[in-house]
């Protein structure tokens, strides 16, 4: 059964079983109302010798009375928006419903052994019974009649993350209010942790939001893998409820938990991978009480590299950027945590020799990240000069400067598009490898290493921040290619893996980082749409544009040659260099350098195929 079928399914299941808990609730309601009427016309006594007629007259009664709010149609009537208009018209059922009860049992029997009291009596208990049940679901819906405030929440997982999640909740006495755990471990159905009972297992979570109307479910695991996190997204969808989750183990570690804790389910939460353990000791000892430059640092993945770094303690972090908003926003946020003194921030363009030959000797950072660069492909595309300059001669420049200021590492950030590259920013960033490459052969103090990984989720220029504008426009969501596959990391993870390769590299080599399975686009297209709260294809379409020039159905991390080998993290692999002629490699960027002084469209390309042939 697809996800609209199933939709429908549980939507219809729900409807039905609400139509018939309020015509049993009526049944009973008339039932007992008629039945009352005879019990205080014999002053709360019913005599023996009238239980017999009391039964045969509540046969005709009560199936009068439901053809009557049948006719008056009542049950057309929104019990959570009953008003006074809705109460007339039961009036009128009950009324109506009341004369033909009299006239057919004055017909059958000329009301023998039914006291001319009971049917007024039975009018207003009637009356009240009906009216009033639908006027006190109304008050309770809105809060008039007091009860438990907040979103009526069932949470997931009753383990240690649960039980403190609750105790958080009860604390907080505000915005939820639990009504029971699901926990796929069969012993815990039916206990209770802290008075709130454990209701079943995560597969009857529909089920169970229906039955005890709630709003809202939280998962509670904190080490739930992405699996397990998929299925639940899956299930709340299917019930049609809001969903929220607890951040991962690592993120409660750093404090207590409490309800700011709980959080929206992201992309990242269902595309990404199991968290990556570090070797957080190497990785110290290699930052700390070091000076490090980061350029790029205003972009995904350089600011995210300053997040890091700082936490490691180092002597002097240093920001380069060439956008003054994105350095102003790194900065004044890495200041406000408490760093001032260790930032220093640097309005300044790689391509820059002279400002950046001064700064890296003024500075005499022990360690270089080289993060800036133009990565936007079609943008590229459409202005391959710009990219050159900052891709290619940044990153020579760059280099250049830091072996003159005898930094001991420079870490050059690089992309699984450089990889049998089809597109100009692809080759741009293979050819800077290739010169860090051989510049680190070349005998001198600086070790280069290049770091190579494929997109991370939300960074700027992402297909995930471009999707979500799309949704709140209201669509349509455009992919390129129905079978187009990337490899996804977080940005925190690429970052630290980063950081990892740094730490354990001598110098020369192409660290890989392990990206786990390709991610279809279209797939992570839909699941954005559903976690926007809406339908693919329904409610948000999504649309296939074609493929952009220079764009690849499928990315790879190394190119066939280069035969990776396994390091000492299992997600970091170590792929061979291949040396090129340093004398052939200087010539021809300098013919590079001349064809986009020419703005040669043709030399350009010429050049990048003898320096980049696959």
């Amino acid at each position: 059964m697809n996800y609209r079928r199933k939709k429908w399914f549980i939507k219809l299941r729900m409807w039905l079983g609400m139509r018939i808990v309020t015509l049993l609730t009526d049944m009973l309601v008339v039932a007992a109302a008629w039945l009352g009427a005879f019990w205080v016309r014999y002053n709360l006594s019913i005599p023996p010798a009238s239980y017999d007629i009391i039964v045969k007259s509540m046969a005709v009664a009560v199936p009068v009375q439901f053809a009557m709010l049948l006719l008056f149609r009542v049950y057309r009537i929104t019990a959570r928006f009953v008003s006074l208009q809705d109460i007339f018209r039961i009036v009128q059922a009950t009324c109506a419903g009341t004369f033909l009860t009299v006239a057919l049992l004055f017909a059958w029997n000329r009301l023998e052994g039914i006291p001319r009291a009971v049917p007024l009596l039975d009018l207003f208990f009637v009356t009240a019974g009906l009216g009033g049940i639908r006027v006190a679901y109304r008050m309770f819906r809105e809060g008039i009649i007091p009860r438990k405030s907040g979103l009526r929440t069932i949470i997931v997982g009753a383990g240690s993350g649960g039980e403190q999640l609750l105790r958080a909740l009860k604390a907080e006495n505000g915005d939820y209010n639990p009504v029971g755990f699901l926990d796929d471990s069969r012993s815990k159905t039916g206990k209770a942790i802290a008075g709130v009972k454990v209701l079943g297992r995560m597969r009857e979570l529909p089920e169970l939001v229906r039955k005890y109307d709630v709003e809202l479910a939280v998962l509670a695991i904190p080490s739930a893998n992405r699996k397990l996190v998929r299925r639940f997204v899956d299930l709340c969808t299917q019930a049609g409820i809001a969903f929220k989750t607890l951040p991962s183990t690592n993120d409660l570690l750093s404090g207590k938990l409490d309800v700011g804790s709980v959080r929206e389910v992201t992309i990242e939460d269902l595309l990404g991978r199991e968290p990556v353990k570090l070797d957080w000791d190497l990785i110290g000892r290699a930052f700390a009480g070091k000076r490090v430059l980061v350029t790029g640092a205003g972009g995904s993945i350089g600011s995210e590299l300053c997040r890091q770094l700082v936490k490691l303690g180092p002597e002097r972090l240093i920001l380069v950027e060439n956008s003054e908003f994105a350095l102003y926003k790194i900065d004044m946020e890495l200041n406000q945590n408490g760093n001032t003194g260790i930032i220093h921030a640097v309005l300044c363009d790689v391509r820059d020799s002279r400002t950046v030959n001064n700064l890296l000797r003024e500075t005499s950072p022990d360690v270089v990240f080289h993060a800036a660069a133009y990565k936007h492909v079609p943008m590229v595309e459409m202005n391959p000069q710009a990219g050159i300059e900052t891709n290619v001669f940044g990153t020579c420049t760059l280099a250049q400067a830091a072996v003159a200021a005898k930094v001991k590492k420079f870490v050059m950030i690089s992309t699984d598009k450089a990889v049998n590259p089809a597109n100009i920013m692809g080759t741009t960033k293979r050819i800077a490898e290739i010169y860090c490459q051989n510049l680190n052969a070349r005998g001198h103090d600086t070790a280069f290493v290049t770091t190579r990984f494929g997109n991370v989720l939300g960074s700027s220029g992402s297909v995930v921040p471009l999707f979500q504008k799309q949704i709140a426009q209201g669509g349509p969501v455009t992919v390129t290619h129905r079978d187009i596959e990337r490899f996804f990391m977080t940005i925190p993870e690429a970052c630290q893996l980063v950081l990892q390769a740094a730490a354990m590299s001598h110098g020369g080599e192409i660290f890989v980082l392990d990206m786990g399975d390709p991610v279809k686009i279209d797939h992570l297209a839909r699941q954005l749409i559903r976690l926007s709260g809406y339908e693919p294809d329904v409610d948000i379409h999504v649309v296939y544009t074609g493929l952009r020039p220079g764009e690849k159905l499928y990315e790879e991390l190394f190119h066939q040659s280069e035969a990776l080998q396994k390091t000492a993290h299992s997600k970091i692999l170590l792929a061979s260099s291949r040396s090129a002629d340093w004398e052939v490699l200087q010539e021809n960027l300098e013919n590079l350098s001349m064809a986009c002084s020419h703005g040669d469209t043709e030399a350009i390309a010429q050049c990048m195929r003898t320096i980049v042939p696959e």
